[in-house]
């Protein structure tokens, strides 16, 4: 997944729930580690990263 679908990814998650976002994909960045997909779970931790920075400081 490249930068840009990351952001848009991020930004779609984050617009259908709110703080609860950063959980849901670290939910199924777990999801993917599990099921032996790595790059998949990689997307999913650069989509986590990517919240975390639409949230700001001091959000959690």
């Amino acid at each position: 997944m490249d930068a840009l679908q990351t952001a848009q990814y991020a930004r779609a998650l984050y617009s259908a729930h709110g703080d609860r976002a950063e959980a849901e994909a670290a939910q199924k960045m777990r999801e993917c580690e599990a099921a032996g997909n790595t790059q998949e779970a990689k997307d999913w931790q650069a989509v986590r990263r990517t919240i975390r920075q639409i949230r700001g400081p001091n959000q959690g």
